[in-house]
């Protein structure tokens, strides 16, 4: 059995594809002629001024700096030899020798920004895939196995604009059963993935230690709440985690605390159903519940597939602003198996939402009684 857990560090920083030699070669001399053709009708190297010293600004921004360093280098050759070409036997020689200098300034500028782009481009790309190997590290393979459940799912991070999600799971088979971890940090980004890494190591050290799901969550709270105070020192917003914390044994019943976040779907013999759970406060903001975390219940046969998600699911968008409809659609792929079931979600979501939809960070489990029991 397989699942899937897509982390690609390369993407979300969409680095720029640099033309072939040829497309460069064809676009600048078809450039050139152009305005060498207006030229010679309008009779004035205004033309080479408007028309062809853009090239360089051009290509600095679609090209290598061996590319740009050429297209420079070409532009001032055009117009230094059609300066002296068209020049010969007029007067204005200092206009032309100005001319060909701003070309020569315009050309290094180009140049220089072309080498300061891709510098950026590289440092960006580093960092990005230092923060998503980071991530890949503390996010446990899937599918996970456990003596109680077997765990698969996709984990798609969206990194279009930010560095890295802030989606997280674990699963962790404690002397207690086995507890599954699903959450959501507020925010994107290097601080998101510190916030997360302290809600994932809280978690794997207090499920062996704590007995029941209330201090679990207890714990998961104060270490949020620890990483805020410690971000407050250095500058960075503090984040709250919506989590939905599950127990499961040998008991046909899971335990659960929802901490503010998306429901479970639990699909049983062809029906989809939406188990009841008090949604408590997010983690790091406990202190301002009203009543103490509280444990529900809801019964988990064998057979019966759990489906967990974050936000990026429920709340993905159709271009028109329509929310992806989860219960209908888990009703449709309610016979595809639990391993296909993630996958299939979250490309007929991305499918909903199109190119002008609007999405995010996606994390979509399954969690079905273990084949060891």
């Amino acid at each position: 059995m397989t699942g899937s857990r897509r982390i690609r560090p390369a993407e979300g920083f969409d680095t720029v594809e640099p033309p072939s030699v040829a497309e460069l070669v064809a676009g600048v001399v078809s450039v050139t002629l152009l305005v060498e053709f207006l030229g010679v009708l309008s009779g004035s190297e205004v033309w080479l001024l408007g028309l062809l010293v853009f090239l360089p600004g051009a290509a600095s921004a679609l090209c290598t700096v061996r590319q740009t360093a050429f297209v420079a280098a070409w532009t001032v050759l055009v117009v230094t030899a059609t300066a002296v070409v068209r020049g010969s036997g007029n007067g204005h020689v200092l206009d032309r020798v100005f001319l060909v200098l701003f070309t020569v300034a315009l050309g290094a500028s180009a140049v220089y920004a072309c080498h300061r782009r891709i510098r950026r481009e590289h440092e960006m790309l580093r960092l990005r895939s230092t923060a998503a190997a980071m991530q890949r590290h503390i996010l446990h393979p899937l599918p996970l196995l456990t003596d109680d459940v077997l765990v698969n799912g996709v984990y798609e991070p969206l990194q279009e604009d930010r560095l890295v999600g802030g989606d997280i799971y674990d699963v962790v088979d404690s002397p207690f059963g086995t507890r599954v971890l699903i959450g959501d940090v507020q925010g994107k980004g290097l601080a998101a993935v510190g916030a997360a890494f302290a809600v994932i190591g809280a978690f794997r050290e207090a499920a062996h230690r704590e007995p029941t799901l209330t201090a679990l969550v207890d714990a998961l709270d104060a270490a949020v709440v620890r990483h805020n105070s410690y971000a407050t020192h250095t500058g960075d917003d503090e984040r709250f985690v919506t989590a939905l914390v599950l127990g499961v044994d040998r008991d046909d019943e899971v335990q659960a605390v929802n901490c503010g976040h998306v429901l479970p779907h639990l699909l049983h013999k062809g029906t989809v159903s939406t188990p009841e759970l008090e949604a408590g406060v997010p983690l790091g903001l406990a202190e301002l519940a009203q009543e103490p975390t509280t444990v529900g219940w809801f019964a988990f046969p064998e057979g019966a597939t759990l489906v967990l998600s974050t936000d990026g699911l429920t709340e993905t968008r159709a271009a028109d602003g329509t929310f992806y409809p989860v219960d209908e659609r888990l009703s449709q792929h309610v016979g595809v198996s639990p391993t296909a079931l993630p996958q299939t979600l979250f490309e007929d979501a991305r499918a909903f939402a199109g190119r002008g939809g609007r999405h995010d960070d996606v994390a979509v489990l399954t969690v079905r009684r273990s084949p060891r029991r």
